[in-house]
């Protein structure tokens, strides 16, 4: 049975594929489906930004309005209950209607790049919804510079670092702050 589980992506209302997770999840439990349906994903990243000089993790989907769905749809309940999720519009790749022909399952190389990203994301400490660019206005949130205004001079994108001059008494002064240390003036 090992070899016909494979990965579908699940067609559901964007903004509620948390929820469509968590009913799909109880579902299955409730009809005793886990060896069919062992496994949902929903592929996101966290995103670290500063909110009035607060730290504030955020997650995002890579993919708004679609659910991975590890199964074995050769057991006819499986999709029957994986299509009756409230919020579940249907299968990618299965026609418009909820009782259309069997889904098209993905391909390993589009599972291994999708997974792959997962993996680099939950490696990676910090990724910044707002990259700097040179020349930006940019307000010191952290650290002894808190308060001040200054200028980005230079980013260092693999560093996650920007160079700022800042005006300190009267005087152009460069600094060099952390992402999470600046916050950009609208």
């Amino acid at each position: 049975m090992g070899e016909q589980l494979k990965w579908y992506v699940v067609r559901a209302v964007s903004g509620q594929e948390k929820k469509v997770k968590s009913y799909l999840e109880m579902e299955i439990s409730r009809r005793g489906l886990e060896e069919f349906i062992p496994q949902i994903l929903i592929p996101a990243e966290k995103v670290y930004e500063m909110r009035n000089g607060k730290k504030r993790v955020r997650e995002r989907n890579f993919f708004p309005g679609y659910v991975l769905v590890f199964a074995n749809l050769t057991h006819g309940e499986a999709q029957h209950t994986i299509t009756d999720i409230p919020g579940v519009i249907g299968f990618l790749g299965s026609g418009t209607t909820k009782a259309s022909k069997v889904p098209v399952a993905l391909r390993q190389s589009e599972v291994n790049r999708i997974l792959g990203k997962v993996d680099e994301v939950d490696d990676l400490e910090e990724k910044l919804d707002t990259p700097y660019i040179v020349g930006e206005s940019v307000k010191v949130m952290d650290g002894p510079f808190s308060g001040f205004t200054g200028t980005v001079e230079e980013v260092f994108e693999e560093r996650k670092k920007l160079n700022v001059t800042v005006k300190i008494f009267g005087r152009n002064t460069p600094v060099e702050l952390n992402y999470i240390q600046v916050e950009k003036i609208d």
